[in-house]
């Protein structure tokens, strides 16, 4: 990608210096702008998305290592380099302690600087994700520099090209089969199909036909041949998502599909060879369906081969702002709009959210705001009110004195579909229950 994707900040008290430095970097093809103090340079931050901040070290009013502070307190994922004197070099060490990428001395050696830039913004993955901004995988993208989700993506990046089958594992919304579609579009099998099956959303009558297909004949309706999705997949990738959903009689077929490579449709008495990688993926802890008897154990350690984990958005809050400002981009293109940024407290809150939908509801939110917008920026208005101080409810008081157990359990079972967005796979995770018993406790036992 060409350097002019990259959006630097120059931050110098002194202005011939600082007028340098944006005539060497624009001559290197950055995309420039100056600020004349730390203050200046946090409320830049605030405004407007830099890939990196270069800034001196001592400067009237607020000093580096404060804007520094400042500014990573705000947004985390701005890699940031001081410029420092000779004397101030122990001090710098206190910039890194805040956050700062590196530091470099004064009078700059420019060969170190375009050296010290370049592994900053590699170090960040800038250069890599500014490139998948532009990319929009089906769903989703896969974003992230924080250290979860760097080591997520190196191990994406060297499982890809094997055969090897990948169990994918994380919470409803995390974006699991953003990084199945990334590694079979990384593997040597890219130019074949990917195909990819909820299983949760089959009827458990029409699993085994959607997975292997059926002859005419088979069952009632059944009145023509139809291949399945294994058939479909074949030279390319099968993805399995919500495996843990699988009733048990049915992970017995899959399994010997996945040993032997070969299946019998339904109401045929012939087998096929089907050649498939297979990726599957979960929100459910498989390892404790196992050991309760819900999930087959052969089935289960012929998945997991691979184990990749997806973690949630809060616990990779770096990644927040990165990603935000994609889905802008993305949906300000798809809207026609011209949007710059997100405002201190609209960015405030999102970074304060729980996201129990995780990048999922991330992306709505965006989605909608952007949808919302008037202007150049999204503020608080644009955002749902379950995002802001305003529109905060205090959690639902239940007289359960009062309540049958049945009743306890229904409204138990009704507060955490409406934490999950309606998800009654991840509900019934979040309670131990399967999604039959789910479903049985909203109907009141019925």
């Amino acid at each position: 990608m060409a350097e002019s994707d990259i959006h630097l900040l120059v931050v110098d008290d002194d202005r011939n210096h600082r007028e340098m430095l944006r005539d060497l970097l624009e001559e290197w093809t950055y995309v420039v702008t100056t600020a004349e103090g730390g203050e200046e340079a946090a409320a830049l931050c605030r405004q407007r998305s830099f890939d990196l901040v270069l800034m001196d070290m001592r400067m009237r009013g607020m000093s580096g290592i404060d804007a520094t502070r400042a500014i990573k307190g705000y947004n985390p994922a701005i890699p940031i380099l001081i410029m420092t004197a000779f004397s101030d070099v122990s001090t710098a060490v206190e910039a890194l302690k805040a956050g700062a990428y590196d530091y470099l001395t004064k009078p700059l050696a420019f060969d170190a600087l375009k050296l010290s830039l370049e592994r900053a913004l590699d170090h960040a993955g800038l250069r890599r994700e500014v490139h998948v901004l532009r990319r929009e995988l089906a769903g989703g993208t896969v974003i992230g520099q924080s250290p979860a989700m760097r080591q997520l993506l190196e191990m994406v990046a060297t499982i890809a090209p094997s055969e090897a089958t990948v169990l994918i594992s994380g919470e409803s919304g995390t974006g699991k089969e953003v990084i199945a579609r990334s590694i079979h579009e990384s593997s040597k099998r890219r130019d074949g199909p990917y195909v990819a099956v909820n299983c949760a959303a089959l009827a458990e009558n029409l699993l085994e036909s959607e997975l292997f297909g059926h002859e005419k004949g088979a069952f009632t309706g059944a009145e023509r041949r139809r291949e399945g999705r294994f058939q479909a997949a074949h030279k390319g990738t099968i993805f399995l998502d919500e495996i843990g959903e699988i009733p048990v009689a049915m992970q017995a077929k899959l399994l010997r599909v996945i040993q032997e490579r070969e299946l019998q449709p339904v109401g045929g008495d012939r087998t096929y060879k089907v050649d498939v990688r297979i990726l599957a993926a979960t929100n459910r802890d498989l390892a404790r369906d196992v050991e309760e008897g819900l999930f087959r154990q052969d089935l289960y350690y012929r998945l997991n081969v691979v184990a990749l984990h997806l973690p949630p958005l809060r616990e990779r809050r770096e990644d927040i702002p990165l990603l935000a400002m994609h889905f802008l981009q993305r949906f300000a293109r798809r809207n026609g709009k011209t949007v710059k940024g997100f405002t201190p407290a609209a960015m405030d809150r999102l970074l304060k959210h729980v996201w129990p939908g995780n990048v999922r509801e991330l992306e709505n939110v965006v989605e909608r705001a952007v949808v919302l917008l008037m202007g150049a920026y999204v503020s608080e208005r644009e955002l749902p009110p379950t995002l802001t101080e305003r529109g905060t409810a205090a959690p639902r008081q239940h007289d359960f004195a009062n309540m049958t157990l049945e009743e306890i359990e229904r409204m138990a079972v009704q507060d955490t579909l409406a934490q999950v967005g309606g998800n009654k796979s991840e509900a019934a995770r979040r309670l131990g229950i399967n999604r039959k018993t789910l479903q049985a406790k909203l109907d009141g036992g019925k």
